[in-house]
Order: C-alpha cells, then structure tokens, then sequence
C-alpha cells in the first residue's frame, strides 16, 4: 500500500517558483512510478510529470517541459515537483500519484493511489 501525500501549493504571482512535495508513505518496493497530474477548472486531469522509482527515469508534459523538473528521494520516499517560471495556466489542483504497473507512465489509468492535492494558482 502506497498513500501520496502532497504539500507545497499556494499562491504565486506569474514568472515565479514552487515546489511540491509528495510523501510516499507506506511504500513496500511495489511502486514502479510516481507521477504529478493536475486539474484545471473545468478540464479533465492531466499528465504533468514522473519518475520511476528504479533508475530515476523522467518524463514531462509537453507544456511544462523545460520549466519544471521532477526529483526523487528514495530514502525519504519523497518526490518533488520543481516549478519554475510558473503561468497563469499552470492554475490547478495538482495530485501525486502511485503506480504500481509498468504501462505508459502518462496514463493517469496505470495509477493505483492518488493523494487529496494541493492547489496552485498563479496570478497574471
């Protein structure tokens, strides 16, 4: 059993910087990724970023690649979403997730467990 618990949003004008935590805890070796998804009013969840627990291997969202960068703490069973030059449109209640499959890491299907989220809102 994996419980993400994620922290780290707030509010921030537009060109500045957050980071998200998300604690892994009760991790037992059967995690394959963890990954970051967000949801916009009125839109559906969508992929943002993740990390595979095994080798570090990152992928990103083609709308955030560049400005975020998503971290890895195996010790602490903790990942990081970095975000850097944030937008308007980067406005969103973002989850952490746990996928304990080896399908594409994007799909938000290959999730098992997803925390409560945490809010970003970005000011123009």
């Amino acid at each position: 059993q994996v419980q993400p618990v994620e922290s780290g949003g707030g509010l921030v004008q537009a060109g500045g910087s957050l980071r998200l935590s998300c604690a892994a805890s009760g991790r037992t070796f059967s995690s394959y990724a963890m990954g970051w998804f967000r949801q916009a009013p009125g839109k559906e969840r969508e992929f943002v970023a993740a990390i595979r627990w095994s080798g570090g291997s990152t992928y990103y969202a083609d709308s955030v690649k560049g400005r975020f960068t998503i971290a890895r703490d195996n010790a602490k069973n903790t990942v990081y979403l970095q975000m850097y030059s944030l937008k308007p449109e980067d406005t969103a209640v973002y989850y952490c997730a746990a996928s304990t499959h080896r399908g594409p890491v994007f799909d938000s299907v290959e999730y098992d467990y997803w925390g409560q989220g945490t809010q970003v809102t970005v000011s123009s």
